[in-house]
């Protein structure tokens, strides 16, 4: 259901508007009687999933020195930006 509104009586009366808005209204702004813009409900957001640890399992198993082992001399200096020729 829809309802046309001249852009004068929205201005006038846009708290009531915007609670039959809220309520499922949709309301049509006219501007010399042409339809402008429409006021329409905001469709209510659906809450984040809630994120649980341990989601990636195989992670579990790689050795801690993998993560925290120095990175080898020409790796470190790629990252470093050394070989930015290399490209």
């Amino acid at each position: 259901m829809s309802a046309s509104v001249n852009v004068h009586d929205a201005k006038t009366n846009f708290s009531k508007l915007l609670e039959r808005a809220h309520a499922g209204e949709e309301i049509i702004l006219a501007k010399a009687g042409k339809p402008y813009a429409k006021l329409v409900p905001i469709e209510p957001k659906e809450p984040k999933p809630r994120r649980t640890p341990g989601g990636w399992p195989e992670l579990r198993n790689i050795p801690a020195s993998v993560w925290f082992d120095p990175l080898p001399d020409d790796e470190l200096d790629a990252w470093e930006g050394k070989y930015s020729n290399i490209l």
